[in-house]
């Protein structure tokens, strides 16, 4: 049963983010940060989901890939995004 509850959890966080961007041109973190399409909630959302180490790339533990997106980016890349976010929406 514990398996089974860590595989939906594990299956919820993957495909949570990607119904937020689901039909949109998102490459990069900061695409996030300026979609007019979003919510600044469901922008803090992503971006953090996109921080988290589960999307971080095995033996690249700098990178993250974003389901849907079309390749890894560094964590700094995301980092300096949520620091975009936070200047124009506060923290």
């Amino acid at each position: 049963m514990h398996e089974m509850l860590q595989q939906a959890a594990s299956n919820a966080m993957a495909v949570g983010p990607m119904v937020l961007i689901q039909g949109m041109q998102v490459e990069q973190p900061i695409d996030v940060v300026r979609a007019t399409a979003l919510s600044a909630d469901d922008k803090r959302t992503i971006l953090a989901s996109w921080a988290s180490d589960f999307y971080a790339v095995d033996s690249k533990p700098a990178f993250r890939h974003m389901p849907g997106t079309p390749e890894p980016v560094s964590i700094d890349e995301v980092q300096a995004a949520l620091k975009e976010f936070d200047r124009r929406y506060g923290p």
